[in-house]
């Protein structure tokens, strides 16, 4: 039998300078918003930033561009000591002692790892798959079946059916009954030229999370445009 909770999550790719921009996600009212390319709030001088982010994980090389999670006052927020192995970004997090959130933004590599993007997250997921057990993944995958190289084993198709296997369902794809790279809400535009739309922010969540989900959004790219090239992704379970 499955706890029933209710919670409100958003991933965002903010495009840098969160501090000018959080605000904008106050409408959301979200419980847990997972940023990539945002600055370490404990750097910043702007103290209403640093006061949006009074619990917060947050890591990067540069301090001006990493990834953060930002949960309201009433989230336990847990940093778990998954060791990254020259992987980046990824945050392991205990929510609440209930479930795990992994919040990543999937990098270019590293000179430790030939792994690009999506194949950042099939190491990390050889790695880890067996820690995640009841969990959420959430953020910018930069990736799509549309990038599918059948001579790769670690395409977006791979780490989908690697999910898949570990009982974490996209939660876009369940909300919509769309296919992988058939997605008619994109979440990035190309160097913003809407001719160039494509869907590469996610969240995958286990089934005892998702029986009761509730709803998806993806932002409006005639809103979010004129803050970054990633419109955000919302869901309540």
């Amino acid at each position: 039998m499955y706890i029933q909770f209710q919670m409100k999550l958003l991933s965002w790719n903010c495009n840098g300078a969160l501090r000018k921009k959080f605000a904008s996600l106050e409408g959301y009212e979200a419980d847990i918003v997972i940023i990539q390319e945002c600055e370490n709030p404990a750097q910043s001088k702007d103290m209403a930033y640093r006061d949006w982010a009074n619990n917060s994980i947050w890591l990067g090389d540069n301090p001006n561009k990493g990834l953060g999670i930002f949960a309201n006052s009433t989230i336990k927020l847990e940093k778990l000591d998954w060791k990254p192995r020259g992987l980046k970004y990824f945050i392991p997090c205990r929510i609440n002692n209930d479930f795990n959130l992994l919040g990543t933004w999937c990098y270019g590599g590293s000179l430790l790892n030939d792994y690009l993007y999506i194949g950042q997250l099939w190491k990390y997921l050889k790695l880890y798959k067996g820690e995640l057990g009841k969990s959420i993944i959430a953020g910018d995958f930069n990736s799509n079946v549309y990038w599918d190289k059948p001579r790769r084993n670690w395409n977006h198709s791979d780490v989908v059916r690697e999910l898949n296997k570990l009982s974490l369902e996209s939660l876009y794809h369940k909300f919509y009954k769309e296919s992988q790279g058939e997605e008619t809400q994109p979440t990035f535009i190309f160097q913003k030229n809407i001719a160039k739309p494509y869907h590469i922010d996610y969240f995958f969540a286990s089934e005892e999370l998702t029986q009761n989900l509730k709803s998806v959004s993806v932002g409006n790219s005639e809103r979010w445009l004129g803050l970054s090239d990633h419109m955000p992704v919302f869901c309540e379970i």
